[in-house]
């Protein structure tokens, strides 16, 4: 039978127990030799000595057993482990010396015998334990680098801790790993045991000395992340995730190239399952445009629409750099993808109609949007120019030239709009969902909150103040918000397009709200500092526009769930068309005409739950009624 089949741990402890067994006898026969000044035995002591053996062998490995000896590792013994076997020598010495006495009278074992053989067991159990974690230590870690911990003894773990040892990295010293699986406790990996689990952290960064905890744990959910997180700081101890392990293979990264925790590890989700199979016959050999392809919704969207095989993949924006960039990484990814970038603005007809008339797009995701929501309080025109008129005209150009799908990107802040832009991403859905009945386009709207990362988002802005040094400024310590990653959102939009017939809002299920001030704490925290020392959290208030909590679906839109778990369904209120169209062109009428008292009452009756957030005085009474059909 190979002994590859038996776990290396209890390998381990099969190797430590043969030793310690043969220690007993040698350890024993060792003190008569000195007893006797080094001479021969006399033939009686000789017998006597080996008969005393059939209990003193059995007992002192009770002994040892009931010690713990053979939990520890070799690897890592120090003065608790000779303490250990110190009281297991003694303890099992006197049980074994009172069951002679009792069945033999300890007849021909001379009283200094007992006395030298627990010196001798104790030197002989001990000596080899501290030599073999001497040699290990100077034999793998000659080099003065940082003492590492790693997290995760699995293939990536193993992959780790092999480039460092086969680099001769003098920048770091892998000493152990710590991995929550039970059954990987007491291996050695690459010649490193596994030293505990994730819990053991702390105790392990103090016992070992270690400087640096490396996490190789790619499959970790954001849970097990803010866990070892946890376990790092309350250690204080540095923590960071290795580079991706295939570049790390192929020598496109280096070992150095450490990256930070970020606050996106913390609070990312289990990943999505999707129905790739129907997502890919949807938009495979189709051409795909995205509006705001160059934004961090559209570049990301078309960086997973490439991968998808459409026939042409056309990117719009107004941000020349932004679609520089998005052009130059696609190009590099997918050299085979036929890209085509334009620049241009969704709030002018002709640049729209002539991307529509080149290409002829069969879907289109419509991210085109401003969302900056205290800039856009104070600039209503611009907002409805953008977000409700520019959605309006690439939305007609779908109808127009046939598209099969157009899908709204939304957001959560269009209900019960508190604010400018939640208003003109409200009017947007109104618009787009009352289309849809008039059109063979299927006109899909997908509402979520807030993307991790996202230009203009909260997350960049604290990683900037942190960087110089705080404060890091919070609205309220009550504030929450919705959180996803911008990976997952993207997913979830290509989901909508295999499951909506036309009409709907999807509402992407979020998850549980995260405190602002929570956010702000632990980013603080994995940047080294410590909130409320070493940089301060200053809150300032509201500032104009913005709630406290935001809400997903309105309270009058009938909620469903749908077969996807992270997607629902709320039924859109109808408006009639015409009143719809009549206060759409007016709204445009009072942009050209740069009116924004008009636009403000125009906005009101388009969006009536926004009034309750708009102050009641320097507003004129309503001239436009917009009808709603079910209330």
């Amino acid at each position: 039978m190979s002994l590859d089949i038996i776990p290396t741990r209890f390998r381990s402890q099969g190797t430590a127990l043969l030793h310690d067994t043969l220690m007993v006898p040698i350890a024993w026969a060792l003190a008569f030799w000195l007893r006797f000044n080094l001479d021969f035995l006399p033939t009686s002591f000789f017998q006597e000595g080996l008969r005393a053996l059939l209990i003193i062998i059995p007992v002192q490995l009770g002994a040892f057993a009931a010690f713990g000896l053979y939990r520890g590792i070799w690897r890592f013994a120090s003065l608790p482990d000779i303490l250990r076997i110190l009281k297991a020598v003694l303890v099992g010495t006197a049980v074994a010396m009172a069951l002679l006495f009792v069945f033999t009278r300890a007849a021909g074992i001379p009283r200094s015998v007992p006395v030298i053989y627990t010196i001798l067991l104790v030197m002989l159990l001990g000596g080899p334990r501290l030599i073999y974690r001497w040699m290990k230590d100077h034999h793998l870690y000659i080099s003065s680098g940082k003492r590492v911990l790693i997290v995760g003894s699995g293939k990536a773990g193993e992959m780790l801790a092999r480039h460092i040892l086969r680099n001769k990295n003098d920048a770091y010293r892998p000493i152990a790993f710590v991995d929550d699986n039970p059954r990987r406790l007491g291996r050695d990996i690459q010649g490193l045991p596994v030293a505990g689990n994730c819990s053991a952290i702390p105790a392990l960064v103090q016992e070992l000395d270690i400087d640096l905890v490396m996490l190789a744990t790619p499959a970790a959910t954001a849970v097990e992340m803010r866990r070892v997180v946890e376990f790092c700081e309350n250690a204080g101890v540095p923590f960071r995730s290795v580079p991706q392990l295939r570049d790390l293979m192929s020598g496109n990264l280096q070992i150095n190239e450490l990256r930070e925790i970020s606050i996106e590890d913390l609070l990312g989700r289990d990943p999505v399952s999707l129905d790739w199979t129907a997502i890919r016959g949807a938009l495979a050999d189709k051409t795909i445009l995205v509006t705001g392809g160059g934004g961090s919704i559209g570049s990301e969207l078309s960086r997973q629409l490439a991968q998808l095989g459409p026939n042409r993949l056309v990117i719009f924006d107004n941000c020349e750099f932004n679609l520089y960039q998005i052009e130059m990484d696609l190009m590099q990814q997918y050299p085979e993808l036929e890209l085509q970038c334009h620049l241009g603005d969704v709030t002018d007809p002709p640049s729209i109609e002539d991307v529509f008339l080149r290409h002829r797009p069969d879907l289109v995701f419509h991210a085109a949007a401003y969302k900056h929501v205290p800039l856009l309080e104070h600039q209503i025109r611009q907002a409805v120019r953008n977000n409700v008129l520019g959605t309006r005209n690439v939305a007609l150009a779908a109808d127009k030239y046939g598209c099969s799908v157009f899908i709204l990107v939304s957001t959560d802040k269009a209900v019960n709009p508190a604010n400018v832009m939640g208003a003109s991403k409200r009017a947007a859905e109104i618009f787009c969902q009352n289309l849809d009945a008039q059109s063979k386009t299927r006109f899909i709207t997908v509402r979520f909150g807030n993307v991790l990362g996202s230009a203009g988002s909260v997350i960049p802005l604290f990683r900037k103040q942190i960087a110089e040094g705080g404060p890091v400024t919070v609205t309220d310590p009550r504030m929450e918000r919705y959180f996803m990653t911008i990976p997952e959102a993207c997913q979830l939009i290509m989901q909508t397009v295999v499951m909506g017939v036309g009409g709907e809002i999807f509402v992407l299920d979020m998850g549980e709200p995260v405190k602002i001030s929570y956010l702000a704490d632990q980013m603080i925290r994995l940047s080294g500092k410590i909130p409320g020392e070493q940089i301060e959290i200053k809150y300032i208030g509201l500032r104009p526009g913005e709630k406290l909590f935001e809400e997903l679906f309105h309270e009058k839109e009938r909620l469903e769930r749908t077969d996807h778990e992270k997607v629902l369904l709320a039924h859109h209120r109808k408006v009639d068309w015409d009143s719809l169209n009549r206060t759409v062109n007016d709204l445009a009428h009072a942009c050209d005409a740069m009116d924004a008292e008009a636009l403000k009452r125009l906005m009101l009756a388009l969006v009536p739950e926004h009034a309750q957030h708009v102050p009641k005085t320097g507003l004129r009474k309503q001239e436009t009624k917009v009808v709603y059909i079910n209330q």
